[in-house]
């Protein structure tokens, strides 16, 4: 899940934090290798300055394949994402090699969203109803280009 906040339209002290929600949060995606010394283009899927700088630590994910652990060396912004650059990636067959992982961090690396907003994450598990009627309950939240859609199940 994005890390990405969105307004509230309730001004509202910052709830508590739930134990039900995922233990990692996706903060960005490997798209392609940029240029020949190992970097790459990651689509930014987080607010939180900094989240990209030197020393940073995420965890890569791809399905069906083990977790690479990766530690930030070097990154610049580009275009709306950013080109990064992994410690023990140095050439462009090495960030071939990245192409479509999730990088994640520890939910307890993101911190609180400001009062009156929420990151996305946060709405999985939320309750919908619709005048007085339960829909069902969030189950996933995609960015589809025109907005933000959320994913519910339940009865119907």
């Amino acid at each position: 899940m994005s890390s990405k906040s969105s307004k509230t339209e309730e001004p509202s002290v910052a709830p508590p934090r739930r134990d039900d929600l995922p233990e990692t949060v996706t903060v960005g995606r490997v798209l392609r290798p940029h240029g020949v010394r190992g970097e790459v283009v990651v689509e930014v899927l987080s607010d939180v300055p900094g989240r990209f700088k030197k020393g940073s630590r995420m965890t890569g994910l791809r399905a069906g394949e083990a977790p690479v652990e990766l530690v930030v060396a070097a990154s610049r912004r580009h275009k709306s994402g950013a080109v990064v650059r992994f410690e023990g990636v140095e050439d462009r067959d090495r960030a071939e090699e990245l192409r479509g992982l999730d990088l994640e961090v520890p939910r307890a690396a993101v911190p609180r969203a400001p009062a009156g907003t929420y990151y996305q994450y946060e709405l999985l598990g939320c309750l919908c109803r619709d005048g007085g009627e339960d829909l069902g309950r969030v189950v996933e939240v995609v960015e589809d280009g025109g907005g933000v859609l959320l994913i519910v199940e339940g009865e119907g």
